[in-house]
């Protein structure tokens, strides 16, 4: 077992050493720059990291609070932390030092408040960083470019009043996506649901006028397929993939959801795997390309991961969620088999980081460590951390430069997962 995780590890290491070169936020190593990491997939390729937790958990390292409500993860670039919280003026981007949490500055985003029914309120989208440039989106739609240095504005848009957009019930949750000299968002509109602004000025590059899908709560992700650089997103109504270069409809495959559409999709190996919750399950879809056509064919459609929130990551050849009802689960990617559940811990989001998955249980807070092992639920230590809020620990847990973040509410924990 002990050889299989260090190929496992070096294997994973490699992959992300690889996939860097590509990266839609180019990033040092050991920086989170955006949601899910640097590939937006939820995998850090730090190593030397803990393979069992200490009894009570790792050190805590510091406690920041005064971050204003809001259930949006961090992103970790250098010496800095970003995030964005809301107090009853306004909702404001954050940075942090990453030594002590202590604030470095803010800048207001937008308003506050509480869309959807049930009302949640706070932001929900976690800022990306490249280079000296932040992008977020507030829920309302209000999305701004500032400066990482200091949090001057450069540049600002709003999803309905300059494109049309159509916020979805419990407010914009996207992440943006910067790719290149481009930043990317579904704003929804009859114009084109995905925009791609210019990322220095904010100008307007192009609309994805054959895909007009409301959006959800899903964020998109890039892939080259067929030769091909192309973003990917997942709606209420359908997978799609257009064209990095021009907004084109590559490819559409129709795929329904119900409530809420809110894990990212994964892309490995010419296929596509999306996963949403309230009963809906899990597609695999094969697209390829022929002649300067792409197609979508359907793999498997199953509810073996019915996900509703927390997202799911690949490894190897798995998948590793939570499934609604039938608790964390390990399914094959390629087949669609699930592998082994647990149903013990209740809901949660997962990060992945040398050979280990983190597991956050959305009620209590629990985190669990576990293998990323398709034989059966393996634990490695939990611990639960102190000052519990009452709500949902929605924010995904982070890896970055040896430590573990954890946002809850107003309130980020910064703990030492190195090895010693």
């Amino acid at each position: 077992m002990q050889n299989n995780l260090k190929h496992l590890r070096t294997h994973l290491a490699g992959t992300a050493l690889l996939l860097s070169l590509t990266s839609v936020a180019l990033a040092a190593p050991g920086d989170w720059p955006q949601f899910r990491g640097p590939n937006r997939d939820g995998i850090s390729a730090e190593t030397g990291l803990l393979q069992d937790l200490p009894p009570g958990g790792p050190p805590l390292v510091w406690k920041a609070t005064g971050l204003g409500v809001g259930y949006c993860t961090v992103s970790v670039v250098g010496n800095r932390i970003y995030t964005v919280g809301e107090d009853k003026e306004a909702s404001s981007v954050i940075a942090l030092d990453a030594a002590d949490g202590k604030k470095i500055w803010a800048a207001k985003l937008g308003k506050p408040g509480a869309p959807g029914m049930p009302a949640f309120e706070g932001p929900r989208a976690t800022p990306t960083v490249e280079g000296d440039l932040l992008v977020v989106l507030g829920q309302w739609g209000e999305m701004a470019c500032l400066d990482t240095a200091q949090g001057k504005e450069l540049w600002r848009k709003d999803c309905i009043k300059d494109f049309g957009g159509k916020r979805p019930n419990w407010g914009y949750s996207e992440s943006p996506l910067i790719d290149g000299d481009k930043v990317m968002v579904t704003t929804g509109g009859s114009e084109g649901a995905i925009v791609a602004l210019d990322k220095k000025s904010g100008n307007l590059l192009w609309r994805s006028k054959g895909f007009t899908d409301s959006p959800h709560y899903s964020s998109l992700i890039v892939a080259e397929i067929g030769g091909v650089r192309q973003y990917i997103q997942l709606t209420a109504e359908s997978v799609v993939g257009v064209a990095a270069a021009d907004g084109k409809v590559l490819w559409q495959a129709e795929r329904k959801g119900k409530t809420a559409v809110i894990p990212t999709p994964i892309y490995s190996d010419g296929c596509v795997y999306v996963s949403s919750g309230y009963g809906v399950g899990c597609n695999l879809f094969k697209v390829t390309e022929v002649g300067g056509k792409f197609t979508a064919q359907e793999v498997y459609a199953n509810k073996v991961m019915d996900n509703k929130q927390g997202g799911v990551i690949k490894v190897g050849d798995y998948v590793y969620g939570h499934a609604d009802g039938k608790g964390w689960t390990c399914q094959d990617f390629k087949t669609g088999a699930g592998k082994w559940g647990y149903n013990s811990l209740g809901k949660g989001s997962i990060v992945f980081a040398d050979g280990r998955f983190y597991l956050r249980a959305e009620d209590k807070g629990t985190m669990v460590l576990i293998e990323a092992s398709p034989e059966a639920f393996k634990e490695h230590g939990r611990f639960e951390q102190p000052d519990r809020s009452d709500k949902k620990a929605w924010p995904y847990p982070v890896i970055a430069h040896g430590k573990l973040y954890l946002r809850d509410w107003d309130t980020l924990l910064c703990y030492d997962v190195k090895a010693k």
